[in-house]
């Protein structure tokens, strides 16, 4: 079954795409994404393909998951997710561990971010969130990353106070990635609660990264944009 999956991906590549996502997704030298190897797959493809191996077992996504090729990383990440979906506790249980013992390896913020809210954050829903601070420590930027968009999950049941802490925390991180997925949730906080994100970024504001203050107010009215970029909150 892996085999007949890397081969209809391998079928399907696509060079001159491939080019263009090695571009966007930084994988230079030096950059976030050095290494990484695209094979010119979209992720609508993808997520087609992925649904055929819904069968595949844990130990078959471990070699996707080790894979220097993106789309094949992606796949089995999107097949995880599908199987979270559809586990039972314990199930759950065993994919949350073997997600999180492969942190690591989900090393692009296209794969954190469409997987580790549905995977991490609703997992942890109704448990102690004590593993996000933990991550939010991690001299990895991709275990931070999941740190943060993990709390998506709380924010959709209007649960903010681990992503308030977190973000917190995180204030001062150096990597524009970061202070991005920061920006990120605070905005998804405010389009729940905007006294509550108000409230933040002005408690915060003099630490706050111009990147995250962009982002977080991204859905203000453009004129209460302009006074929050000036300082005149």
């Amino acid at each position: 079954m892996l085999n007949s999956l890397k081969k209809e991906l391998q079928e399907i590549a696509n060079e001159k795409h491939s080019e263009i996502l090695q571009r966007f997704f930084k994988t230079g030298k030096g950059e976030y994404g050095e290494g990484d190897i695209f094979i010119g797959i979209k992720v609508p493809v993808q997520r087609a393909i992925a649904k055929k191996y819904f069968g595949l077992p844990l130990i078959k996504i471990q070699d996707l998951l080790n894979s220097e090729i993106h789309e094949y990383r992606l796949v089995g990440l999107i097949i995880l997710v599908d199987k979270f979906k559809k586990a039972s506790e314990e199930e759950r249980a065993n994919i949350f561990n073997f997600y999180l013992k492969n942190a690591r390896k989900i090393n692009n913020w296209d794969l954190v971010d469409l997987s580790c809210h549905h995977i991490v954050g609703n997992f942890l829903k109704d448990k102690d969130k004590n593993i996000l601070y933990k991550l939010s420590h991690s001299e990895n930027l991709w275990e931070r990353r999941i740190a943060v968009v993990s709390n998506y999950a709380f924010i959709k049941e209007n649960k903010f106070e681990d992503i308030l802490a977190i973000s917190e925390l995180l204030l001062e991180d150096k990597h524009d990635l970061i202070n991005k997925a920061v920006g990120w949730m605070l905005r998804e906080v405010g389009k729940k609660d905007i006294k509550i994100l108000k409230n933040f970024l002005r408690e915060h504001y003099e630490n706050i990264p111009r990147t995250t203050l962009r982002y977080a107010i991204e859905k203000f009215e453009e004129r209460d944009r302009k006074k929050w970029l000036r300082g005149e909150i």
